[in-house]
């Protein structure tokens, strides 16, 4: 009598899987799936690529961040600091003692500020204030410290410009003035190392990395905005982000503005 095949290593175990293995090269995916299945598939591995590129970038942009402080390479005819913090202030207040321009625009000043308040905080500086710093109290974001820059220099014709901002502000800066000059040769960046961000562990630490994140977004958006644009001053992000259009005024020489 002819003995029945040996069943199959699973029929053997009562699993019941009739289906032999997948051939080498087949498709992982059932060959009658679902139409809106097969999109929903797909759409989910191109957001899990996506997802992955974006923290690759990120992981990039963090690690491109300036640990150290260091004086520009060369001198610039001019000097901005961008405001955000009181170390960005007194750096630049020191480049421009130090030779490294010849004026200094202190770009997105609160309106409550006043040079007596600035001359208070760098008392031994207080004649290089009176004499050679300029304060804009228009710009309100990026956008906006790019353009008062750009008019600020095109009235003292200056050429070059050394820019004073915190390291993680820095690369969306450089962007922001690049395209407002057209020319990055023109930008000499000076990052200040922000006390307590410490960006080699950044996952260690809630706000750094909610900072940083929240950075790298910026970046992104005005690298993408910077591709379609041809001039910020008739940039609808820009009045968009700025609740009005920029106006068109270059800042006041700050011994000039009077203090109440």
């Amino acid at each position: 009598m002819q003995r029945a095949p040996a069943p199959y290593p699973t029929d053997a175990l009562g699993w019941a899987w009739n289906e032999r293995p997948v051939p080498r090269g087949a498709s992982v995916l059932p060959r009658r799936l679902h139409p809106r299945h097969r999109l929903l598939w797909t759409c989910g591995f191109a957001a899990g690529l996506g997802a992955a590129a974006l923290f690759a970038g990120f992981l990039i942009f963090v690690g491109a961040l300036a640990r150290h402080e260091r004086s520009p390479a060369d001198r610039a005819d001019g000097i901005v600091a961008l405001t955000g913090g009181a170390q960005r202030i007194g750096d630049a207040i020191d480049l421009l003692a130090g030779g490294y321009g010849r004026r200094l625009l202190i770009t997105g000043v609160n309106e409550r500020t006043s040079r007596d308040e600035i001359a208070r905080l760098n008392p031994t500086q207080r004649s290089l204030i009176a004499c050679c710093v300029d304060l804009d109290y228009r710009a309100r974001n990026t956008i906006g410290n790019a353009i008062e820059t750009r008019r600020w220099m095109r009235a003292h014709r200056f050429n070059t410009v050394a820019v004073v901002t915190s390291n993680y502000h820095m690369p969306r800066t450089l962007i922001e003035l690049d395209h407002a000059l057209q020319d990055s040769d023109r930008v000499l960046p000076h990052p200040v190392v922000t006390e307590g961000l410490d960006a080699d562990r950044w996952w260690q630490s809630p706000p750094t990395a909610k900072l940083l994140a929240s950075e790298y977004v910026k970046f992104l958006a005005s690298w993408v905005r910077t591709r379609f644009e041809d001039d910020p001053e008739r940039s609808r992000a820009a009045i968009l982000i700025g609740r009005g259009k920029p106006v068109k005024m270059v800042a006041e020489p700050l011994m000039m503005r009077r203090v109440d």
